[in-house]
């Protein structure tokens, strides 16, 4: 029984993501991706041509400085060119800062279209990059607890990163199936069941001894109603009370379970 409630969770799932979406937003960031590597190239190349004049103004500088020291007939014909290529390199090193500038510039521009492209074709991609900008915990017990705390703050979108990326991590750890159970609720409470039903399913069949697997029953049964899955919802409600009998969540599915059973008695009269 708990088996043929995780396909069915599974099967929904699957059908629920199309992969045009995935296509679409990986040619849009590779085309942005193509467009900065050639600004920062250019920006490369001009940083290379700033050194070397650079190299070359200082070398005249110093040309100039032993100029000014020596006592030769010629000194003053000597400086006046030195001082005319100083000039020269100047215009020159003013000339490549100011292009640098203008890359810099140009490549900033660029980097926020494509981050603003990419969060415009996938709406997970803002909280992805948020999630980066949070300080993650290196033990799993206090990643799991910030994934939580996030959650309960109303940021589900972010909770929902942490949650994968702490299942990632520790896909085995004790607090998996907790873990699987809370991005369960992110989903629920947005109303989306099929992708609810996923992972309470992988806490009812690969994390039977966690904390919530009973509470998984019960959300599954109600993910099932409102998905107009009545004979899914009363076997998920009977696995609860045959597998998690002294659970207060059995308790409540006995309660759901008599609604169900009294409602073609009313039909009836």
């Amino acid at each position: 029984m708990r088996r043929a409630l995780y396909v069915a969770a599974t099967v929904l799932w699957a059908c629920w993501y199309p992969g045009d979406r995935g296509i679409l937003l990986e040619e849009k960031v590779g085309k942005l991706s193509d467009e900065n590597a050639a600004l920062r190239k250019d920006l490369a190349e001009s940083q290379e041509k700033l050194a070397k004049t650079q190299k070359r103004l200082d070398d005249q500088i110093e040309q100039l400085d032993k100029a000014a020291r020596r006592s030769d007939a010629d000194i003053g014909l000597q400086v006046q060119r030195t001082v005319e290529d100083v000039a020269v390199l100047r215009g020159q090193v003013e000339t490549y800062q100011h292009t640098i500038s203008q890359l810099e510039t140009a490549l900033k521009t660029a980097q926020d279209a494509m981050d603003k492209r990419v969060v415009a074709a996938d709406p997970d991609a803002a909280a992805k990059k948020k999630a980066d900008e949070v300080k993650r915990p290196d033990e799993p017990k206090d990643f799991l607890r910030l994934a939580d705390d996030t959650a309960k703050g109303g940021d589900k979108q972010l909770a929902r990163t942490l949650y994968n990326e702490y299942l990632k991590k520790w896909p085995k750890d004790a607090g998996a199936g907790e873990a699987h159970f809370g991005l369960g609720e992110t989903y629920y409470t947005d109303e989306k069941c099929r992708e609810a039903l996923y992972e309470y399913g992988k806490v009812i069949q690969e994390f039977t001894k966690t904390r919530s697997a009973p509470d998984a029953y019960l959300r599954s049964a109600d993910c099932f109603k409102k998905l107009k899955m009545v004979a899914e919802s009363k076997l998920a409600l009977e696995t609860l009370v045959k597998e998690h009998p002294k659970s207060d969540a059995a308790k409540t599915a006995k309660v759901k379970l008599a609604e169900l059973d009294d409602k073609p008695k009313k039909g009836k009269k």
